[in-house]
């Protein structure tokens, strides 16, 4: 053993990284074999090998090792994703080194071994959404409204989006038809792939119709909200605003005393009456001081009621008649378990023509349960399906409350990884640049980190929606070189420690 000045024992701290290594490799097998006869695209069956090792590692704490390999100038073991065993061994033969008076190099994982998830993933990202373009590694997605002419589609082609968005929650199939065309005929013109991703609403609950005695529709604390199951209603002028929405009954799986919220959480309230024809909300918070203005189709979320929603609703599956047919990427929202994949591709499976084995599809991540049910999720969309992740930002902090939601973001983007799984940073991406032309500085950071973690960053629309691309564009190749993914402490995750309780 060579004499060593050090506050760290590498032969204590090899052993311990070698019963780190068996436990991994122990508990991850057995947490694959239940999993492995669910997947059925074999392409897949490495990465869900790798996910159950990344997995065995994250449900145990092993910053205390970092710490010690960091002193010895070691891998921390914080960019595994990808490489969960690979990493652990080239670590392990680094200490044997260190003990032995004779360097053995062929030890370590081959450079192929080790970079085989990298690759998968840059893989699955191409199938899934195209060809990266020259001068970055993520893709831009952007949201297509009704008010965009085929000017302004070959615009923002050419100032460097790649994928659109259609929401189905709005517009319709004629409206639908018009934007597709304009796509295609600009892919053709400029000799660019453009895939068009169409957003199925789900059981989202928005609101439907507004009656208000207030000025501007501005509600502030104070005030009361009836909503109403019917849209038969007459306005009552003990409520200051009465409101339709677009599931009626989901009121009837509310109690008193749930926590609601109001746009993205601009409103906040709390259930105060159940009535027969439906429920009255005592307005707590708003984020203005002069009130926020209460307008339609914006959404109601129940963070703390279950309310045990069907995944499709009878609009979504008409929405899948014509997206199974017309476009290329199906985005499920509210996907909770991986019941809901398995059901989703069933249905998509029901409309596939011409011999297609499969629709490609993007599950979007926004209540707790879903982060709970994420590797599951990842499994049974990815075992069966060209497959990614959308990290729906908006939905997400509202439901999971945003002290807790910058922590979730990263293990969604860890976890994906670790399957080899594209991930598209989506929900108000340089929102007020596209608002008024001018970015903010933290949502500067925050396009810059989505386009390091991610392999996509959605944008949604607005005036300078066209000058965003191109600064979007230009921030991404600007970065490529200086980021990719993350360093991190490997502390225990609730995601993993799930499936290992017993250790």
């Amino acid at each position: 053993m060579k004499n060593l000045d050090s506050s760290v024992n590498p032969e204590e701290l090899l052993k311990k990284v070698k019963n780190l290594r068996e436990r991994v490799f122990n508990n991850g097998n057995e947490l694959f074999k239940k999993w492995e006869a669910k997947i059925n695209k074999e392409d897949f069956l490495s990465s869900a090998q790798n996910l159950s090792y990344y997995l065995a590692l994250r449900a145990i704490d092993i910053t205390d090792i970092q710490d010690e390999l960091s002193l010895l100038g070691l891998s921390s073991l914080g960019r595994l994703e990808s490489r969960t065993l690979e990493t652990i061994d080239a670590v392990i033969c680094s200490l044997e080194n260190i003990l032995s008076d004779k360097i053995d190099l062929d030890c370590y994982p081959s450079r192929n071994n080790f970079w085989t998830g990298r690759e998968k993933l840059e893989k699955n990202s191409e199938t899934l959404f195209g060809a990266f373009p020259d001068n970055r590694k993520n893709m831009i997605l952007v949201t297509m409204h009704n008010d965009l002419s085929y000017n302004d589609i070959e615009d923002f082609m050419k100032r460097g989006m790649n994928l659109s968005r259609i929401n189905c929650a709005k517009e319709n199939p004629k409206i639908w038809d018009s934007i597709i065309t304009n796509i295609r005929k600009a892919e053709k013109k400029l000799n660019k792939s453009c895939k068009i991703l169409a957003d199925i609403a789900g059981p989202k609950v928005r609101i439907k119709w507004i009656m208000s005695s207030l000025e501007k529709n501005r509600v502030k604390q104070g005030h009361k909200i009836f909503i109403s199951n019917t849209d038969d209603a007459v306005f009552d002028s003990n409520y200051e605003v009465q409101i339709g929405c677009t599931l009626p009954e989901v009121l009837s799986k509310v109690k008193k005393g749930d926590e609601l919220l109001i746009d993205d959480g601009s409103i906040e309230g709390k259930v105060t009456e159940i009535k027969e024809n439906g429920i009255v909300v005592s307005v707590n918070k708003v984020v203005k001081d002069k009130g926020v203005k209460i307008k339609t189709f914006k959404g109601i979320n129940f963070p703390n009621s279950n309310l045990e929603l069907d995944i499709l609703t009878n609009k979504d599956k008409q929405d899948l008649d014509y997206v199974v047919e017309n476009v290329d990427i199906a985005c499920i929202s509210f996907i909770n378990t991986s019941e809901d994949i398995d059901y989703t591709i069933s249905e998509i499976k029901k409309r596939l023509k011409d011999n297609k084995e499969n629709h490609p599809v993007i599950a979007k991540i926004e209540t707790p349960e879903a982060i709970n049910n994420l590797p599951e999720i990842i499994v049974a969309g990815a075992g069966n399906t060209n497959f990614g992740i959308m990290i729906a930002r908006g939905d997400l902090a509202v439901e999971l409350g945003y002290l807790r939601f910058a922590e979730i973001q990263q293990e969604i983007l860890w976890i994906c990884e670790a399957a080899d799984i594209p991930v598209i940073w989506a929900t108000q991406v340089l929102e007020s640049m596209a608002k008024t032309g001018i970015p903010s500085r933290a949502e500067v950071t925050d396009a810059a980190e989505g386009g390091a973690k991610s392999e996509c960053v959605m944008l949604n629309k607005g005036p300078y929606i066209a000058d965003v691309i191109t600064f979007l564009d230009e921030l991404l190749e600007n970065m490529k070189e200086n980021n990719y993914k993350k360093s991190a402490k490997l502390r225990a995750l609730n995601i993993a420690k799930k499936y290992f309780n017993k250790n």
